[in-house]
């Protein structure tokens, strides 16, 4: 490569990325290309078998994961890669940018039928578990063997893409880049903002060549986009306007089709650089399994259970009934593994997700006339907030994959007298929605937010998905009031009470506050204590003792109280307190029983240490003349990765209920 200006010396970085691989593909589909010659690529059906034995294995260990998407994009994926590995190294013609984090267990199953990096098939039975760098969403800091940029969050890949462009073209680099997007991703203003620049700075010649490739099967995670929110036609049809050279491929699912159009599209893009190429490949998600190209979501997630039978019937349709002895065998293997069940004991506290306690409390409200109004961003499955929506359809609105637009919609509605409700993963919550949040409490058309998913709690989507600044986020957004959940009964007790205080203040003609609700994803007991009181604005004291104060909020609830429970047992007794109102700390309450404990104090979170919940906490009661010392238990300025539960990222984060045990004993 020859730089076209001396004068730019970038800094130089080791590209770490697994050169090309040596042996053809284990399983392989013979097309033509365009000359008329024949051409081995990786079988997508392949693919496709790979990602549900993957998925099983990941579903027996506790975790979710996708099949729909790497479903509909594994004949793109096929020929994206041939095309690729053709040239040597493949990293220095082409930039390869995967926005679809949901497809990434495609591109895993896809290059390990390769061989790439050493992957084996034996390496896809680790997926999304703490040991494998395989993670739920593709992520460089573990994997820069095999991502150059992490994905995940949907739309932040295109303008990524944009700007390795750039950067190749002022360098004078001679390659392409190709960025695979979903329709679903699409939505995002990320997306759309470079939908439209890229176009532009290509015209302008600021742009190396650059081919987009767009899966469009009408179909987010909740359902059908044009039934659910909107049709994506016209804007994909704007792309033309917009200035990119717009070729629309009927079948998605022909290899031979796809694999001579994105020849083509490369083709057309090196030969007029200055208009960039987008390929729409009409595809189905969840292709190649009937129930789930016909499911509403299209199969977004696995759809088998743990061990189930019908494990051998999936793969079998996959293959249309001639499946490979070798998926056949894992398949079988898979399901001799099972363990004999064991009775479980039943808990004295029924458990469920925090999530429906927010619903019954919406439904409480609405019965008495408030005027709710719920704007979701495709999670509202994921959030809890999806019987509201079914119960009230006149009262909610789903924009789409759009956070940043979700909030800014309700702040509209906020000024025109409704209670209005968003909801998302706090990851994108936070990030997404922030300025969007800042703006609605300067516009004084403040929103109530739903935010799941927090910290480790969102263990096998990995990292990008893993919300660990969320209270530090928006706990010092003025006029915000920032509330974790700890249990069902607690999210529907304090969401009440804020719609409440929300329709006081308005009446009241005063500005109400943001509320701002975080909340874990795995199950939790209905309530930690029956008679619980509620507060607004007060911690709730679980258990008493004078070793020791463990302040915990959230999920770590739960930690707090085995690590009280095991101290017990050698005659240890703590106090254990939840602070759910992570910004406006009970010091009264906390600062009492600090009293009672000689001021030993141990916070935990499953948060980042800096600027979290005990942070907040200490100044507070620094403030208020409170004297202590304190062990601060969370995450320690570090991101997270792929696990098939949140209690194996607590163990080696040094958060769970053995580690708040060492901090106690490190205090007496």
């Amino acid at each position: 490569m020859s730089a076209a200006n001396s004068s730019i010396k970038p800094l130089k970085i080791n590209n770490l990325l697994a050169s090309n691989p040596s042996a053809s593909p284990q399983f392989t589909s013979t097309i033509k290309n365009a000359s008329g010659e024949s051409v081995e690529l990786a079988d997508p059906k392949a693919t496709r078998a790979l990602v549900a034995l993957m998925n099983q294995h990941a579903v027996i260990g506790g975790a979710a994961a996708h099949w729909g998407g790497p479903a509909a994009f594994a004949e793109i994926m096929a020929a994206t890669h041939a095309i690729m590995f053709d040239q040597s190294p493949w990293y220095e013609a082409f930039h390869f940018i995967n926005d679809a984090g949901h497809t990434e267990n495609g591109i895993y199953a896809l290059r390990a039928n390769y061989g790439f990096d050493g992957l084996t098939f034996d390496s896809l039975k680790g997926f999304r578990s703490i040991e494998s760098k395989l993670t739920g969403h593709g992520e460089a800091h573990l994997n820069p063997e095999g991502v150059f940029i992490s994905n995940g969050p949907l739309g932040s890949g295109l303008p990524q893409a944009q700007g390795l462009s750039i950067a190749d073209k002022k360098l004078g680099n001679e390659r392409i880049t190709l960025c695979a997007l979903s329709d679903g991703g699409a939505m995002e203003g990320e997306a759309r903002e470079s939908m439209a620049a890229i176009p532009g700075l290509a015209y302008m010649g600021l742009l190396n060549p650059f081919v987009l490739l767009i899966s469009d099967n009408n179909t987010k995670l909740s359902g059908r986009i044009s039934e659910d929110s909107f049709s994506m036609a016209p804007t994909f049809n704007a792309l033309e306007t917009l200035g990119w050279n717009l070729i629309t491929i009927e079948n998605g699912h022909n290899l031979e089709e796809v694999y001579q159009a994105i020849q083509a599209g490369i083709e057309a893009a090196k030969s007029n650089p200055k208009k960039p190429v987008a390929l729409r490949f009409k595809t189905i998600k969840g292709y190649g399994v009937k129930s789930t190209e016909e499911s509403a979501s299209g199969g977004h997630g696995y759809p088998l259970k743990p061990y189930d039978a019908g494990l051998t019937v999936f793969i079998e349709e996959i293959y249309e009934g001639n499946c490979p002895d070798v998926f056949k065998t894992w398949a079988n293997d898979i399901l001799a593994s099972k363990p004999e069940a064991k009775e479980k004991a039943k808990p004295a506290v029924a458990v469920e997700k925090v999530q429906p306690g927010f619903a019954r409390a919406c439904d409480r409200a609405m019965k008495e006339g408030l005027p709710l109004f719920s704007v979701a961003a495709d999670l509202q499955g994921s959030t809890g907030i999806a019987a509201f929506h079914k119960s009230y359809p006149n009262n909610s609105l789903d924009v789409g994959v759009a956070e940043a637009n979700m909030v800014s919609t309700a702040v509209g509605l906020a000024k025109a007298g409704f209670i209005p409700m968003v909801d998302t993963f706090a990851q994108f919550g936070i990030t997404k929605g922030n300025l969007p949040l800042i703006m609605a409490n300067l516009s004084q058309g403040p929103v109530i937010c739903l935010f799941s998913h927090t910290g480790f709690q969102d263990a096998a989507d990995g990292a990008s998905h893993q919300a660990t600044t969320y209270f530090s986020a928006v706990s010092s957004i003025p006029h915000t009031t920032v509330i974790s959940c700890a249990t069902s009964k607690e999210a529907e007790e304090y969401m009440y009470a804020a719609v409440h205080e929300y329709k006081a203040q308005r009446e009241a003609g005063k500005t109400p506050n943001s509320y701002v609700f975080f909340y874990g994803r795995e199950n939790f007991p209905h309530y930690y204590s029956e008679n619980a009181s509620y507060d607004w604005k007060k911690a709730q004291v679980l258990r008493e003792g004078a070793a020791a104060t463990i302040v915990a909020t959230g999920p770590t609830v739960a930690k707090a109280l085995l690590a009280a429970d095991e101290l017990a047992k050698n005659g240890t007794e703590v106090t254990v307190i939840n602070n759910p109102f992570v910004n406006h700390p009970d010091t009264a309450t906390i600062g009492a029983a600090l009293k009672k404990s000689e001021g030993r104090l141990i916070t935990v979170e499953d948060h980042q240490v800096v600027a979290g919940m005990g942070s907040m906490l200490c100044h507070a009661l620094l403030q208020d003349g409170h004297q202590f010392q304190t062990v601060a238990l969370g995450i320690k300025g570090e991101f997270g990765q792929s696990a098939y539960q949140a209690d194996h990222l607590y163990a080696k984060h040094g958060m769970d209920d053995l580690a708040i045990v060492s901090a106690v004993k490190s205090l007496l």
